[in-house]
């Protein structure tokens, strides 16, 4: 499945790095959500943007996983040559993620 069918998400910058946050829409999933969307999965997919590590925070309280992208942005909104400085298009491409979540 695609993580777009159990979650919606949310993306931002600070400076070169993009913060996308990942919230699932039933927050009993998340233990399994957890143990499938590791920094090393969403760094495999961001892979072809992405010039420095991935981070995870979990906040299980509200069902969700924030992911900040390190030097993600091509330099930030006043030096990259991106159509999306922000990179608010990433919280679309994070949710295109193939997970072998359990039903």
């Amino acid at each position: 499945m695609r993580l777009h069918e159990v979650a919606h998400a949310r993306a931002g910058d600070k400076g070169n790095d993009s913060c996308i946050s990942v919230i699932l829409f039933d927050p009993d999933r998340y233990d399994a959500l957890a143990r499938v969307l590791t920094a090393a999965r969403v760094a495999e997919h961001f892979a072809p943007i992405l010039d420095g590590p991935v981070e995870r925070y979990e906040v299980p309280a509200i069902g969700a996983l924030n992911f900040v992208l390190r030097r993600s942005l091509g330099g930030g909104v006043t030096r990259s040559l991106r159509l999306d400085r922000h990179g608010k298009t990433l919280s679309g491409v994070m949710l295109a993620i193939e997970l072998d979540l359990p039903g």
